[in-house]
């Protein structure tokens, strides 16, 4: 056999492996299951290939160009990820990384895709049919829960959610499933067009038997999907970002030229999200969901990341696919407009995944002239050796850098769960050192920061406690709220590095983004919950609101946090208008006028009070917050002590959930540990 056909072979049946392990692909060595693995999967297979070519280089001592349709488009589109990338793009190595819409996820499909339209695609398709089926069939096991009653092991008790699919996402699902039964209706017009042209045999009623057997499936396990996903949206379990203020984030970036050309950068559509929001989304379901990573629509997420030259460079590459498609073929429609009808649907009003591009991927192979799989330009390269070893030494560095990478950032990803793991295993050694070689290997990503943060907050956390109840222990007596607690020197230290490391962490993840406001939140968490023994940390702690409340304006859970603080600090009246804030910005929040009826009584104002937890009981659910009206009630009848003329009201001692929680009184260390003017929010 000629080494070229077989090597040849050899990545169409790469190739085929990774459409069909694509869609079932998944596993539990990193946090998220599903997209991560999808991505490395895409990943490492594209290095396969990349590493396949490069030995058939060595022993033919031959290149092949073979130019594609769609190969300038996905070139210039790359072009404007990475430009957004580099040049507005806040944290530009957690942008390259971003597995929904980011440079390196697209750069593995638009490898995938420079092989796959390069090879003859009859197994590629029949792959993809397959896996198709395998999903389907997953799909209806897991709508029926034939495992309900059965003990599992922890590690795969997911199997028996009624929720579970390979993708991780209902909406991947049923994208998936759409375009699976898009295709293969096409799939099967086309046959019977054209048996009549060919001699009927038994290998193409095989094929035609497993293409119903296929859209049969597929058609069921869509329906089921379709099915599901009412109900999770008619219940509320389902949380998409609104398509109006995705629209109004697009439109946001406009304002300004620098934005309009390169767009907020890749991997800052959350920063957009919340300067955007406003007074209308506070009184929706959506309210406590402080920002959305993806826009509601692929093609207002790109515009909104990469602005108009990331649009137009994606438009083109749409534009081409229509100009290539001969919508009427033998004076009848073209089948291939039915998968590429539903792809536009799916771009124009579903959010961007690797699921979508993957699969539009796989329909530019689909209208990639077949010229391209077995024509193309071959350089002999044997006789002139300087080129030989450039180019060889070019593709070993290129593969090697990476492969080195992408492994790097893999690990990453697999040493950052193996740490979780260790939280349910109550083993805190593995838990710090997973974080902290997580870090180490990849010191971009902003959620190991602030995991590590918390992580030595519960270690200093677990050390005070202890130290209390060794103190207790000592004197025999047992520790109260109002206790002055006796710790060592020893301890005080330990304690000390233990929130230093995490404030240090904390601000780390503000370092890397500081335009995010989950990230100024969690720094400002970490002061708050060190209050009562560190120095300073009052101020740190309402720098640091104060910063989120500049990233996200329209938040109301910012304001009511900051002035919980100046409440615990006795500060009242700068309590009260945060409060009065909050309530501004959602004034059918309990939680907000419980807090203001509080401080309002602090500040002597009774009648503001007994309005204020008036307002508190008649936005409480009767059915559902039973123990939070038993509370307000109580609270009530005490506001109406101090005023003139008093009324009494009954109350009721049902318990339920609470929500009404002022801060409380914590045990304070005296004196208290002083950090260096380095854990500041400010300093850097």
């Amino acid at each position: 056999m000629d080494l070229s056909v077989l090597f040849s072979k050899t990545k169409s049946l790469v190739l085929a492996l990774i459409v069909f392990l694509f869609p079932l692909f998944f596993l539990n060595t990193t946090q998220e299951f599903f997209v991560t693995n999808k991505l490395y999967l895409l990943a490492f297979g594209g290095l396969l290939l990349l590493a396949i070519s490069l030995i058939e280089f060595v022993v033919t001592k031959k290149l092949t160009w073979k130019k594609s349709l769609f190969d300038n488009s996905l070139v210039l589109f790359l072009l404007a990820i990475a430009l957004s990338t580099i040049i507005t793009s806040t944290n530009k190595v957690q942008a390259l990384l971003n597995p929904n819409f980011g440079f390196f996820m697209l750069f593995v499909l638009a490898l995938f895709y420079y092989y796959s339209s390069r090879h003859r695609i009859t197994y590629f398709l029949n792959a993809f049919y397959a896996s198709a089926i395998a999903i389907a069939v997953s799909t209806i096991l897991v709508f029926l829960n034939p495992l309900k009653n059965v003990a599992l092991p922890e590690n795969i008790s997911f199997l028996k959610s009624t929720t579970f699919n390979t993708f991780g996402s209902q909406i991947d699902l049923v994208v998936f499933l759409g375009f699976a039964v898009s295709m293969v209706i096409a799939q099967l017009v086309i046959m019977f067009r054209v048996r009549n042209n060919q001699e009927q045999n038994s290998t193409s009623t095989k094929t035609r038997v497993f293409y119903m057997i296929a859209l049969g499936l597929s058609s069921i396990a869509f329906l089921l999907t379709l099915y599901s996903l009412y109900g999770f949206m008619t219940s509320g379990a389902l949380i998409i970002p609104p398509l109006r203020l995705s629209w109004y984030a697009g439109v946001e970036v406009l304002k300004n030229p620098l934005t309009a050309l390169f767009g907020v950068g890749i991997d800052n559509f959350p920063v957009m999200f919340s300067f955007i929001k406003d007074l209308a989304y506070n009184q929706s379901v959506l309210w406590q969901t402080s920002y959305f990573s993806v826009a509601r629509s692929s093609l207002l997420h790109i515009m909104t990341e990469s602005g108009m030259l990331g649009l137009v460079s994606f438009i083109l590459l749409l534009a081409i696919a229509i100009k290539h498609i001969d919508f009427i073929k033998g004076r009848q429609l073209n089948p291939l407009l039915l998968p590429g009808v539903f792809l536009l649907l799916v771009l124009v009003f579903l959010p961007p995944s690797l699921t979508v591009f993957f699969l539009l991927m796989i329909f530019f192979v689909l209208f990639t002239p077949e010229e391209n799989q077995t024509k193309g330009h071959i350089f002999d390269v044997s006789s002139i050796l300087p080129l030989f070893l450039s180019v060889l030494v070019g593709g070993v560095v290129l593969l090697g850098g990476l492969s080195y990478l992408t492994a790097r950032s893999y690990t990453a990803e697999y040493m950052f769960k193996t740490s979780l793991d260790a939280i349910a295993k109550n083993n805190a050694r593995d838990l710090y050192t997973g974080q902290q070689t997580a870090i180490s290997l990849n010191p971009f990503i902003e959620r190991y920061h602030i995991n590590f943060a918390q992580t030595n907050l519960l270690l200093a956390n677990n050390v005070a406690q202890r130290a209390l109840q060794q103190s207790a222990a000592k004197t025999k007596e047992p520790t109260t709220d109002n206790q002055q607690p006796t710790i060592s020197d020893e301890d005080r230290q330990i304690i000390g590095q233990a929130i230093q490391a995490a404030i240090a962490e904390a601000k780390s993840a503000v370092a890397l983004n500081q335009n995010k406001s989950s990230n100024w939140e969690n720094l400002a968490i970490i002061y708050r919950n060190v209050l009562n023994v560190a120095e300073g940390a009052d101020v740190w702690t309402i720098s640091s609101y104060q910063r989120a409340i500049v990233a996200d304006p329209q938040n109301p859970i910012f304001r009511l946090n900051l002035g919980g603080v100046y409440y615990s600090l006795n500060n009242f009246s700068e309590a009260e208008k945060l409060f009065e804030q909050s309530i501004s910005l959602k004034n059918d929040w309990p939680n907000a006028h419980y807090n203001l009826a509080w401080t309002a009584y602090q500040l002597g104002d009774y009648q503001k009070a007994a309005s204020e937890m008036q307002n508190v009981l008649s936005l409480l659910n009767p059915k559902t917050d039973k123990s939070d009206i038993a509370r307000a009630q109580a609270d009530l009848e005490e506001f109406k002590k101090k005023l003139p003329r008093e009324e009494t009201k009954t109350g009721t001692d049902q318990e339920g959930p609470q929500q009404l929680v002022l801060p409380s009184a914590a045990p304070t260390l005296d004196p208290k540990i002083e950090l260096p003017q380095t854990a500041s929010p400010e300093a850097r």
